[in-house]
């Protein structure tokens, strides 16, 4: 006995307000919660599956490999959505809901595809001179990804700042992070002159006296994520970057703590700074530069002696010597 497809989606929406309203999901997971749940419906309507058994979840993990190339811990994540989602149904008493496989899925022993992408220096230079700082729209652009490359913020995070999170006169800002989590860090004089530039212009945003958000929108609303993502997405086209990977908002986060341990800041400190609650979560954010790699390199006792034979001519020398006698 398993649960009917058509039942099994028929109370998403009062999950999302449950979430929502009793455990305070911010609105950023509960977006990747429903993303998770429509992607899984339609693998569902697809292949004509009539109930959510055993063998439907495996081939759901089978497509989602396979097919659509997600590394472990994107199906992990995907999987854990179904299975809160499962829990819910049983509360509500969903008949057969008991019954459904999401609990025996085991999880993936795998880590992420690859380790998250960071811009480096000159591309960062690269990206934010292409900002219009002449215009207010520019100003709080910059401002925006500033915060998010500068103290590593979250888009969402970004997001939900008010006036009352920045403390100028103490150089502080508080930041709600992921599971409600708040943490203080501290604002640079770079920082700290970026966001004044901001507040002086953000009085010129219409019903910015009666809004408690730190970056309003045209109208007046409170900044989008999706307005921040769309924006950031035409900035990367402007700069003309040249990179192997995606550039998203997320790339200055990630960025900004690859930076952090190029200049081999404890990892602990990195930890603090990103909001982790466990440094496990900040060991995805930590590579070695390509810099730091060919530094590394380079300091090879073996590589050291071999590049004072060329400086020196010694090996160049040898090598014609030997060149020429083989030829004659």
């Amino acid at each position: 006995m398993a649960v009917n497809s058509t039942l099994f989606f028929t109370h998403t929406d009062a999950f999302m307000d449950y979430r929502r309203d009793v455990y305070e999901i911010s609105e950023q997971t509960l977006r990747t919660n429903s993303i998770d749940l429509r992607l899984f419906k339609d693998f569902v309507k697809e292949r004509n599956y009539e109930a959510i058994t055993g063998p439907a979840v495996m081939a759901y993990q089978y497509y989602l490999k396979k097919q659509r190339l997600n590394c472990g811990a994107s199906i992990n994540r995907k999987i854990f959505t179904l299975k809160s989602y499962a829990k819910f149904l049983k509360l509500e008493d969903v008949e057969l809901a008991e019954a459904l496989p999401f609990r025996d899925v085991l999880k993936i022993r795998q880590g992420y595809l690859n380790r998250p992408d960071a811009l480096d220096k000159n591309q960062l230079k690269t990206l934010f001179d292409a900002i219009d700082r002449s215009t207010i729209m520019g100003i709080r652009d910059y401002a925006v990804y500033a915060l998010m490359y500068d103290l590593g913020l979250r888009v969402g995070e970004v997001h939900g700042l008010n006036l009352e999170n920045i403390d100028m006169k103490n150089k502080k800002i508080n930041v709600t992070g992921k599971g409600k989590k708040r943490r203080t860090l501290h604002l640079n004089p770079e920082i700290t002159q970026i966001l004044s530039e901001w507040l002086a212009v953000r009085a010129r945003f219409s019903g910015s006296d009666k809004s408690k958000a730190l970056f309003l929108s045209k109208k007046g609303n409170r900044l989008a994520i999706r307005t921040m993502e769309d924006n950031f997405k035409k900035l990367v086209i402007k700069a003309n970057l040249s990179t192997h990977f995606k550039v998203t908002c997320h790339t200055l986060r990630h960025s900004f703590a690859s930076h952090l341990n190029d200049n081999e800041t404890d990892i602990l400190v990195i930890q603090s700074l990103l909001g982790h609650s466990s440094p496990k979560s900040t060991h995805i954010y930590i590579h070695p530069s390509e810099q730091k790699v060919r530094e590394a390199l380079e300091k090879l006792p073996g590589v050291i002696f071999m590049n004072q034979l060329i400086e020196s001519g010694v090996l160049n020398l040898n090598f014609q010597t030997k060149y020429q006698t083989k030829r004659e």
